[in-house]
């Protein structure tokens, strides 16, 4: 019964998510508030090798409010703050780079999707509307532009590639409301084969990335839908970072870790390499050790590690990568222990699931 709650409490929120896409970002001739522009360098941009800092809990309302506000690392701005603590929800953790809030349906996680694609050579433009919502123009050594369209909480809602030579690549278009998700029906339907692929085999890598998904729901979701839906997201076959461990608190990825990344890193690559639009999905999870609102946090960054090293290293394009923590949700291995093997990452093609 505990999990039915907590998957109808998940799907609410997503729904929610994802109706709301009202952003005066979105519209074109909208004059921004506010425009902040940044050439990046590995001084100012993150790193996978980088340690996690522990959440601190906001325990006074005015202590929340001048904490999140700190917060302009994640791009929430005063807008944003205000329409979060009016809608009821409470900050319980602020790491810096991700504040995580509760509401009557549970924990959720807010950071700036655009983190990933601060690499070091690109400048960075970031243009702030009154609603708190962002357009940010990444534009990269060799030309191309990718451009972000965010929702005052930092998500994602549209997001384009502008070639050299004015051709757009679109990758995420969430700026359209989406028919509800019948969780039941999806629930269902079988679920599609998951097939245990050798990190180590990049063709093999390639052709598990490469497939659609197995099972046809007779329609596609919003990122929102895909991102806070279970049953949505299983939809697309998931490769199991195995050979990846995570310290117990720890999110960093060491040189020597990232070399177990290297086939996988090839293989994403390659299948973006003949599909320009194809969006993966990373996920971090936690054990069950630590507080939800940490374990949330934490997870999410793990999920974020994994896709910086993947860019570092293998320079697989940050903006074809989404990731998203789900804390100790999703458990390989049922314990209330510590459990080396749900401090894990996985990696699902979800390109096929997306409108």
């Amino acid at each position: 019964q505990a999990a039915a709650e907590e998957a109808a409490a998940a799907e609410r929120q997503a729904e929610r998510q994802a109706e709301d896409v009202s952003s005066a970002a979105v519209n074109a001739d909208a004059a921004a508030s506010e425009v902040v522009t940044e050439e990046v360098t590995a001084e100012n941009s993150r790193s996978s090798d980088e340690e996690f800092d522990k959440p601190k809990a906001d325990k006074k309302d005015k202590d929340r409010l001048s904490n999140f506000e700190k917060a302009l690392l994640i791009g929430l701005g005063a807008a944003a703050v205000g329409a979060i603590l009016k809608n009821g929800d409470k900050v319980v953790s602020n790491s810096g780079d991700r504040v995580v809030v509760e509401s009557d349906d549970g924990l959720r996680v807010l950071k700036n999707d655009n983190e990933l694609m601060r690499r070091p050579g690109s400048d960075v433009r970031t243009e702030t509307f009154e609603d708190g919502s962002t357009r940010t123009i990444v534009t990269r050594p060799n030309g191309n532009r990718i451009v972000t369209i965010a929702a005052p909480d930092g998500r994602v809602i549209q997001r384009f590639v502008v070639r050299p030579d004015g051709t757009e690549v679109v990758l995420i278009d969430d700026t359209q409301q989406s028919a509800p998700v019948d969780t039941a029906q999806i629930a269902s339907a079988p679920k599609p084969r998951q097939r245990d692929v050798d990190l180590t085999d990049e063709i093999a890598l390639r052709v598990a990335l490469a497939t659609q998904m197995q099972t046809d729901p007779g329609r596609t979701f919003s990122l929102a839908q895909v991102r806070g839906l279970r049953s949505v997201r299983e939809l697309a076959p998931m490769i199991e970072l195995d050979a990846l461990t995570f310290a117990s608190g720890s999110a960093a990825i060491e040189p020597s870790q990232a070399e177990e990344l290297v086939a996988l890193g090839r293989a994403i690559t390659g299948v973006i390499d003949t599909m320009p639009e194809a969006i993966f999905l990373i996920e971090g999870h936690t054990d069950a050790v630590g507080q939800d609102a940490y374990n949330l946090a934490l997870s999410d960054r793990r999920a974020e590690t994994v896709a910086l090293a993947l860019t570092e290293y293998f320079d697989v394009p940050p903006e074809n990568l989404i990731t998203q923590g789900y804390g100790e949700s999703a458990l390989k291995i049922r314990t209330e222990s510590a459990e080396q093997a749900n401090r894990r990452a996985v990696v699902r093609n979800i390109t096929s699931l997306l409108r």
